[in-house]
């Protein structure tokens, strides 16, 4: 595989294991196109054409040298240049053969000025668990304004920079890999059927990112409630779509049936709006969760016989060597 086809991969991904329906994407990216289309020949030259074909605007190629075949990945959850510099002295140093391709969790770059535009999908998520569209857009289009406006002045570019200037080729995923750890972690609680909180996080031990990431001291917690409280409708709507939502959307939950929210990490500030509306709050842990959407990704990357050298916090478990489902 080269790294036009490892990156279609992960976006094909993304599609597939995504909480919206194919066809509600391929009716954002039509609408997308048919904007597009209106713009003036000043803004089509500023705009991003992935957004034309790719529905996850955090994810992207930041540099690619070539078309050549991939054949040793490093990957990790957040890449800077210390980890771009660490993959070209492996590269150079190791007789084992070099590193093809650095792929990062966490987006750089363009991936990271558009983060907020993958967001979108948390009010669709949302209204899936009950909660009227129309409040979750609204609550949502709020936060999207924040997270715009918070990462407009970082340093984009630093690590894109990097990976130029070493030759390193280099990208990122992140939304599709969050989006197939929020299904994963879903398939698991469900098939359980946990009846208490406790039960939730029993549900989760057993899965071994999260089982690692406890031993690390960073595994799944109770962040609000009691293990001895009956779950309730259990919403996994704190995984995917970017970052954190609208600390508002508590009391509108609570209203919508939901009894325990289930996601990677949360704010203090969004912790207590929780606990005002008495849902339980269950964290399974940032690294770990993002480590299982890493990983589900990877495996497909190993079948095709390319090799991974995990790094920054990656917690590799092969499912393809230990035939884990």
């Amino acid at each position: 595989m080269n790294i036009q086809e490892i990156y279609k991969l992960a976006i094909e991904m993304g599609i597939k294991t995504d909480f919206r329906s194919k066809e509600k994407i391929q009716k954002l990216l039509k609408r997308e196109n048919e904007k597009y289309a209106q713009l003036s020949k000043a803004k089509k030259e500023i705009f991003d054409k992935e957004k034309l074909t790719n529905p996850y605007s955090d994810s992207k190629i930041h540099f690619a040298g070539g078309s050549k075949n991939i054949k040793k990945v490093m990957a990790g959850i957040d890449i800077d240049t210390s980890e771009l510099m660490m993959a070209r002295y492996l590269s150079n140093h190791n007789p084992k053969g070099q590193i093809d391709l650095v792929i990062g969790h966490h987006p750089e770059g363009k991936a990271l000025a558009d983060l907020s535009d993958v967001m979108h999908l948390q009010a669709d998520v949302l209204s899936q668990y009950g909660v009227p569209i129309n409040i979750a857009e609204g609550l949502m289009k709020v936060r999207i304004g924040e997270v715009s406006r918070g990462v407009s002045a970082s340093n984009h570019f630093k690590e894109v920079d990097a990976a130029r200037l070493l030759e390193m080729n280099f990208m990122n995923v992140h939304t599709p890999a969050d989006n197939l750890v929020a299904r994963f972690v879903e398939a698991k609680i469900n098939k359980d059927k946990p009846e208490t909180v406790g039960d939730v996080l029993k549900s989760l031990l057993e899965i071994p990112e999260y089982k690692e990431g406890a031993i690390r001291g960073a595994g799944p917690r109770l962040f609000v409630g009691s293990e001895e409280n009956s779950v309730g409708k259990i919403a996994f709507s704190e995984i995917t779509g970017g970052t954190s939502g609208n600390k508002d959307i508590y009391a509108k939950m609570a209203q919508a049936g939901v009894g325990t929210i289930v996601g990677m990490h949360m704010g203090e500030e969004h912790r207590k709006e929780a606990e005002a509306a008495h849902i339980n709050v269950v964290i399974a842990g940032h690294i770990s969760s993002d480590s299982i959407g890493m990983n589900l990704f990877l495996d497909e990357l190993e079948k095709k016989g390319i090799e991974i050298v995990p790094c920054s916090g990656l917690i590799r478990v092969s499912r393809v060597k230990k035939g884990r489902v």
